[in-house]
């Protein structure tokens, strides 16, 4: 185990250095630069400001020097946000994601599993079709669809909520419910498959020929075996729903870590797209390492090596 997750460690430090490398380099590839939009500056006002930030630099020195700051855990100064640093931004953005994320991440984990257990035990019953119905649904319909639709009935039609204002918990519940529709249908769908086969096997069967109680057979016997596709798919979906969608806290007006990296972009905010980008990655590493681990205590047949 501890050779196997020292493996993992130095693969994923490895995995960050190339994420940063190549995304330090393709930001400096794109013509232009984050005040070069900027209209009625004087070129010794511009070239003030770039000796100010320091990108007059050599290329190679910039490259040093950010990577430096990185094993520093320093991200650097946001461009475009005057006064405020990288670290400053994600610190006060990333927990209105979390928040949003997390409430989405369990929504699509209670109604996913439950309805694929249902459905692989009903199964070609109106339980299944009804299930595997709202699970397409939920794969094909793209989320800003689901988004302004949430929208229209919540709160124009109804008034039951307000958006585009933050004001914590009670505005998260729509936007997590927009999160939750895909990865709620695709673990439906997961663990129906998973499920179906796991049922067919031998000692299910004898499981039951013992006279256990389904409850008992599904539960203590088939779900530890067809819960692990879930598992392996909780690394990715997890760090995709924690870190926001973008298009979803744009809708909703939700000051998380999508809208910075969004604005960042459009803005040509070097630094704060760096950093959301290394941030993002180091989360998605991370939470693979953690899954990787769970699925050897959850399956010990699994050889962690």
């Amino acid at each position: 185990m501890r050779k196997y997750i020292f493996q993992r460690i130095w693969t994923s430090l490895l995995t960050l250095f190339v994420v940063i490398t190549l995304t330090f380099f393709m930001m400096r590839a794109i013509p232009g630069g984050p005040f070069t939009g900027e209209k009625g500056i004087p070129p010794h006002i511009l070239a003030k400001i770039m000796e100010r930030y320091r990108l007059s630099d050599p290329l190679y020195v910039q490259y040093g020097r950010y990577l430096w700051n990185v094993l520093r855990f320093d991200l650097g100064p946001s461009y475009r946000y005057e006064g405020m640093t990288v670290n400053e931004i994600i610190r006060g953005s990333f927990p209105v994601s979390l928040m949003v994320g997390s409430l989405a991440l369990a929504l699509a984990l209670a109604v996913g599993i439950p309805a694929g257990i249902v459905s692989a035990l009903r199964r070609g019953r109106w339980q299944d079709r009804s299930a595997m119905v709202l699970a397409t649904l939920g794969i094909t319909i793209p989320n800003f669809v689901i988004a302004t639709t949430l929208v229209y009935l919540f709160a124009y039609r109804w008034g039951w909520v307000t958006v585009g204002f933050w004001e914590g918990l009670p505005t998260a519940v729509l936007p997590a419910l927009t999160l939750a529709g895909y990865p709620m249908a695709f673990i439906s769908r997961l663990t129906r498959s998973s499920m179906l086969e796991v049922i067919q096997q031998d000692y299910i069967r004898t499981a039951y020929s013992k006279g256990l109680r389904e409850r008992t057979v599904v539960y203590i016997h088939a779900l530890r075996n067809a819960i692990i596709p879930v598992i392996t798919y909780l690394g990715p979906l997890a760090a995709g729903i924690l870190t926001g969608s973008f298009v979803v806290e744009q809708v909703f007006g939700v000051p998380g870590l999508g809208t910075f990296f969004v604005t960042s972009i459009s803005n040509r905010d070097y630094t704060t797209i760096m950093g959301v980008t290394i941030f993002y990655s180091a989360l998605l590493v991370f939470l693979n390492l953690v899954v990787d681990i769970c699925l050897g205590f959850v399956d010990p047949r699994i050889k962690l090596h």
